[in-house]
């Protein structure tokens, strides 16, 4: 992960584009992204795999940037956010359901 961290900001130092990543412009280009995701499954079940993997580069991409401007570990929280929804969704009320956690 830092090797990814390090060639992001060199890439973004290089073009100096940092200037344009703010919190917030980083959390929309993460939605807009996003949105172009899910386009790539827009109306049938049958996807490009190479478009869905360069869509997803671009919304892990942006993910990985606002957490490095927020000085965050992608791991802690990560991890954290897992044992909080551990919590909510316990094995064996949770295991091969997909009710949300208020209704188990």
């Amino acid at each position: 992960m830092d090797k990814l961290i390090r060639s992001l900001r060199e890439f973004n130092e290089e073009r100096d584009w940092d200037q344009f990543h703010s919190p917030e412009n980083l959390a929309k280009s993460i939605n807009i992204e996003a949105g172009e995701l899910l386009e790539c499954f827009q109306w049938n079940s049958n996807y490009d795999k190479r478009a869905v993997c360069e869509e997803l580069a671009d919304v892990l991409t942006y993910c990985i940037m606002l957490a490095d401007k927020l000085d965050v570990s992608i791991d802690d929280i990560v991890l954290e956010k897992l044992e909080k929804t551990k919590k909510k969704y316990p094995v064996d009320k949770a295991k091969g359901v997909s009710t949300k956690y208020d209704k188990l």
